[in-house]
Formats: structure tokens, sequence, C-alpha cells
């Protein structure tokens, strides 16, 4: 007999067994219970500027596939590439705070204006190599996560960018070619750095930049081989050069309230699933750095694997006032960690 119909017999069993009414109200409504669908998993809206192919994007899909496997099904993760979302990096911190979405990823460059300490990564020629950089974000995971704590969300994962190099028109092989530069750079940071060294520059999001590549009003990119790749930029840009910037890093987070309304278990679940997606960012790096030079190659891309000596120098210079103007503006307790970094480095030399 279903449960349904033994319910429905359940107020003539009571006229005859008044005795025993109260159980049989609790064996109807357990009946029930048991006949009822299980409650649909939680369904994260996660969303990213960037291509599925890039890193923030392929970043997404793992710990969409992590969070899947370990949750049995009770967490999805929906992810969207490309600002599809209509989303940028900048505007993502309010879209998951408003709930908008669950959860993205975005860019620290772009979130200068909600905390400068997001500009750490991308100081130039502080961290340049994977190890550096690894370094760098372990140092300052705890400041990191307290920021997002102010902006009610919960930090996930870290997804790294392999080196930030310079996209070009022209060989850029003398200051004279530095200075003809119109570059799109990717923080207010890079932004002074390019100005300083003698650049016309201007800070824009990928999908903002693609339409000023093609009208020519912009000539440069200041992005990875990876975000180039990602866009095709030698479709505009045949030359690249190595000049060593930095390897900025990309935030995931979620909304800390639907962070918290998880049962225990699966909150655990999901910790584990962010943290094994850091771990897979981070090793793609050891293949990734091949693989974007092979594809640049491919696509006739001309790769100068140094700047010029001249250029350098104007880079650098330019860098070291980038870097001290960041300090003064987070003030000394929070410049702490690049205080213990740069020790660490040195010492380790």
């Amino acid at each position: 007999m279903s449960a349904s119909l033994k319910c429905a017999f359940q107020p003539a069993r009571r006229r005859l067994l008044r005795g025993g009414a109260l159980l049989a109200l609790l064996a109807c409504g357990a009946a029930q219970a048991w006949a009822q669908p299980a409650a649909a998993g939680a369904a994260w809206r996660m969303a990213t500027e960037y291509p599925a192919s890039a890193m923030p994007g392929e970043g997404l899909a793992t710990f969409a596939d992590e969070v899947r496997a370990r949750t049995a099904g009770a967490v999805e993760v929906k992810p969207s590439y490309d600002a599809s979302a209509g989303v940028r990096s900048a505007q993502m911190p309010a879209a998951v705070r408003e709930g908008r979405l669950e959860g993205g990823d975005a860019f620290g460059g772009a979130l200068g204006a909600v905390d400068p300490l997001f500009l750490l990564s991308s100081l130039p020629f502080v961290a340049t190599s994977v190890d550096g950089a690894r370094r760098l974000a372990e140092l300052a995971r705890a400041d990191y996560a307290r920021a997002f704590e102010a902006q009610g969300q919960h930090l996930l994962y870290i997804t790294p960018w392999p080196p930030t190099g310079l996209w070009s028109r022209d060989p850029v092989a003398t200051l004279a070619g530095l200075r003809a530069l119109s570059v799109r750079t990717y923080d207010e940071t890079s932004t002074e750095v390019m100005k300083a060294a003698g650049a016309q520059a201007t800070n824009l999001s990928f999908a903002d930049a693609m339409p000023r590549l093609k009208d020519g009003s912009v000539n440069a990119v200041l992005s990875s081989g990876d975000g180039g790749a990602g866009r095709k930029l030698w479709d505009y840009l045949p030359n690249f050069t190595a000049i060593g910037y930095a390897m900025p890093l990309s935030f995931t987070t979620v909304n800390a309230a639907v962070y918290a309304a998880l049962p225990p278990a699966t909150r655990a679940a999901v910790d584990a699933a962010a943290q094994a997606t850091e771990q897979k960012q981070w090793a793609r790096l050891d293949t990734r750095l091949e693989e974007n030079t092979a594809r640049m190659r491919a696509n006739g891309v001309t790769i100068q694997p140094s700047p010029a000596p001249a250029v350098q120098q104007a880079l650098r210079e330019a860098g070291a006032g980038a870097v001290s103007a960041w300090r003064a503006r987070v003030g000394g307790e929070r410049a702490a960690v690049l205080d213990a970094f740069t020790r660490n480095e040195q010492a380790a030399k």
C-alpha cells in the first residue's frame, strides 16, 4: 500500500485504536517524509571575465568538478566565462556581496579600489618566479582572507598567472619604441609604471581592450602569454617581450552567508575542493609556460626573451617608485608581508 493510502486510513484506525493515536500520526508523517523526493542541491553561479582556456577559466571548471565529486551533488557550481554574466573583475566583489552571483573569480589587480592589498601580487619586479610568487601568496593568504571577509566573502582559492610580458604591434627594442606604445595595463600600479617609463597607458579589462586593439587606439598589451593566447592577441600584436614584470594572482570567492549556510560536512568538502583546485592551479604552471611559448610561436609571435637594457632600466626605475607608493598607501603594518618576503628572498640567495 502507498504512503498516501496508508495515511488516508489513519482516521478510522484512530477511532478503533484511541490509545495508538499518537503512534499512528507519527507513522503517517514518517511515511510521507520518505515518500518525498530528496531536496535539490545548492546551485552556485560563479563567473570570470576570462576565457575557459585561461588559468582562471580552468580553475573554475576544476573547482566545479571537485565540488561535484566531493559533495555528491549537494553543491553544484555553474561556471560562466568571458564576462558572459556581465561582470568584470572590478565588479565581482559587489556582485557576489549583493547576491547577483554566489561566487566568482576576480583578477587581483582590478581590485585595488576595493582594497590596495590586492595589488600586492602585481607589484613590479617583486615576485617574478613561480616559487617566489607562491611564497608571497602563502605569506599574504591570511591578509587576503581578512580583506575578503570585510567584503562579505569567503576566499576559496588563489589562481596564479604566468609571468607578465609586453605584447606589441612593433618590436620594443629602444626607449623610443617604449615611448611609442599606447598600452593596455591591468591595474592602477602598472598604469603608473608604464606612464613613468614614458608610454601612454590605460587600465582596461581584457573585454574592454579588444575593441581598442581592433580600432588601433591600443598598440600594446601588458599580459602573460596565457592571457594573450586566450584572447589570440597575435592577430593584432605579433611581438612579445618577456620583461619579467610580475606573476599576479586571481582570487575565487563565495558569498560568506552562502558559505556559512552549508552544513558543516558540506563546508568541509567545499574547502577540500578549493584546496585541491589551488594545488592543481600551481601545478599547471610547470607546463603552462612551455605550452604558451609553443602556441605563441606556432601563431607567428616573435618572442624577445629579455628586453633591451635601456628598456629594462626604465621599467625597473618606474617600478621601484610604484612599490614605494604602494607601501605608503597600505601603511607599515600591512606592508609587513612584503618586508617578510623580501627578507626571505634575500636570505635564500
